[in-house]
């Protein structure tokens, strides 16, 4: 695989949440779960730590290990990412670090993928409409509260109170079983992903993005996603990130455009098969 990648943070100077890494044979692709200020985590490191270190274990493991899947090289990530927080973290705490997932690996003559959480996988087939792989990960129970906040008055402190409402509601119920699965301390999370195998001589070239960069097509709809694999091998996922900053710098206080956000972290892979 021919990589490129980019990736900015929601705001300048701002740490970045997420992480993106790839090698010839594999690659990946990690969005931190953010929190809003002053929510508690039990942890002492942090998000964007979280990210990077399980996104490094996780491209190590999909290089070593051809003889685990994709999910069990995920779940060996998340154990022995928990194992570097050390005594003073509380792993049980539901605002643990947490991250969503997408991996992808050359398996023979196939790619092997996985996709947990809201962000997406784009495969590019030599012929045909692209495949979009992931947001799988929805939380029914708590749609009616996100469009709350969305609606509600970008910097008022109503707004400010429903997003935390939001963060502590959907925490309360994630990898238990009654809300979403995603990466954080427990590696039965992996088990949940979406994986899959597609034949490498049926692919063009794939693309990775969180859900910062996937505004493109799924919020702003500056494209479809033929559309944006062709911005992507044109001018590269940079570019597409810089489309996503103009619209969003077009409509600070989402008012054209309702989003929970009004910039979010952007990070998108583009390889080429």
């Amino acid at each position: 695989m021919q990589v490129q990648l980019a990736g900015q943070p929601a705001q300048p100077g701002r740490e970045n949440e997420d992480f993106a890494a790839a090698t010839p044979e594999a690659l990946v692709l990690l969005d931190g779960s953010s929190s809003p200020a002053g929510m508690e985590s039990g942890c002492r490191h942090g998000t964007a730590w979280y990210a990077r270190r399980l996104g490094v274990h996780l491209l190590a493991r999909l290089t070593d290990r051809s003889d685990r899947s994709i999910a069990e090289c995920l779940a060996d990530a998340i154990v022995e990412t928990a194992a570097l927080h050390g005594a003073r973290c509380d792993l049980a705490h539901p605002g643990t670090p947490a991250a969503m997932v997408v991996a992808a690996r050359l398996h023979g003559s196939s790619l092997e993928y996985l996709v947990l959480g809201d962000s997406l996988l784009v495969l590019e087939p030599k012929s045909g409409p692209p495949q979009v792989i992931g947001d799988n990960q929805h939380f029914p129970a708590g749609e009616s509260l996100r469009r709350s906040l969305v609606e509600a008055e970008y910097g008022s402190a109503e707004r400010a109170a429903l997003h935390l409402r939001y963060a502590l509601a959907v925490r309360a119920v994630r990898n238990t079983g009654r809300g979403p699965w995603i990466a954080a301390a427990s590696p039965k999370a992996a088990g949940h992903a979406e994986t899959g195998f597609v034949r490498l001589d049926s692919l063009r070239a794939l693309a990775a993005v969180t859900d910062g960069a996937a505004r493109y097509t799924e919020r702003f709809a500056l494209g479809d996603w033929s559309q944006a694999l062709r911005l992507l091998a044109d001018a590269g996922p940079a570019t597409l990130i810089d489309r996503v900053r103009e619209v969003e710098a077009a409509d600070p206080r989402c008012e054209k455009l309702p989003r929970g956000k009004a910039r979010d972290d952007a990070t998108a892979l583009y390889a080429v098969i």
